[in-house]
């Protein structure tokens, strides 16, 4: 028995077919059945019922398939000791920093070719949340995080931008103060969604001396463009690197005359931890990539 018979026995037994089998293992099917047969001599006992219609896998067959998996895991674990292994870094975000964060991850590469850089997309808990455990090294947010643990480290400030319809009796102005938008309904998901969106929008009203007027709530299923365009008096806010992807077709885009919209953008990574130097270069091209230089003056 050997490493080769085990690995086309898996394979015929998770594609129920010698002929998709061999197709797997770019092989001929002669040679897969040779090699399956030669494994149940050895074994002592048929491991496929075969028919001209279907090939399964006998009570011997079933019980080995567990067996071969473990078997051929080992295998490709010794395969590895041969090479080098690879630091990484894993970064968790949600969709809207992704193209934004191109340009510092290809900086990284190009600075550190032996790093892998991962990606992964997740909502705003589970993110710091995997910070935490140790599942990502770093997560992007909008925002803070106060745990203990975790340390958040100031990347840039996000302005928000306003958008309304063309339609819109504002749309005529590029800027617009926040004060002038209180006749007028925001429309954004429920607070519970977007706590960060609500308190920044809030906070500005009170500085201005006026109450936001919040329209019905955005669904889960619904955009916040879509709900503006059919809703002409209304208006909403989009981040900027979120602004930057939208389509602009009736819309208006705005800013807030006297940048009271504005949002920080952060990294949270684990406090206390031994310094890593690539996961630092990656937090300084962050910084300059993450935020466009115009949202990022004071």
């Amino acid at each position: 028995m050997d490493f080769r018979q085990l690995r086309y026995f898996f394979a015929v037994g998770e594609e129920g077919s010698f002929s998709r089998a061999a197709q797997r293992c770019f092989i001929s099917q002669s040679a897969i059945s040779h090699q399956i047969a030669k494994l149940e001599q050895e074994v002592g006992t048929s491991l496929f019922d075969r028919t001209t219609r279907s090939v399964k896998l006998t009570p011997a067959g079933h019980r080995l398939m567990p067996i071969a998996a473990e078997v051929l895991a080992l295998e490709a674990k010794a395969l590895e000791v041969g090479h080098e292994p690879r630091e990484s870094i894993r970064i968790t975000a949600n969709m809207s920093f992704a193209s934004q964060s191109l340009d510092a991850i290809s900086s990284v590469r190009e600075r550190h070719p032996n790093l892998d850089v991962e990606f992964v997309i997740k909502d705003f808990t589970d993110r710091v949340n995997a910070v935490a455990s140790g599942e990502a090294d770093l997560a992007l947010i909008r925002g803070e995080v106060d745990r203990p643990g975790l340390e958040t480290i100031h990347l840039g400030i996000e302005e928000l931008v306003i958008v309304t319809s063309t339609q819109h009796p504002l749309s005529a102005f590029s800027t617009v103060e926040i004060g002038d938008l209180a006749h007028y309904p925001l429309l954004l998901p429920p607070r519970s969604n977007q706590v960060l969106l609500h308190r920044v929008v809030e906070e500005a009203f009170v500085e201005v001396g006026r109450r936001v007027r919040l329209g019905p709530a955005i669904a889960s299923d619904h955009t916040a463009t879509l709900e503006v365009l059919t809703n002409p008096r209304a208006w909403t806010v989009l981040y900027s690197g979120t602004a930057a992807e939208t389509p602009r077709k009736g819309l208006k885009f705005m800013r807030e005359l006297n940048h009271r919209l504005r949002v920080p953008v952060c990294g949270v990574v684990r406090s206390n931890t031994a310094p890593n130097p690539q996961l630092e270069f990656l937090l300084q091209a962050l910084a300059h990539s993450i935020v466009p230089p115009t949202d990022s003056a004071s």
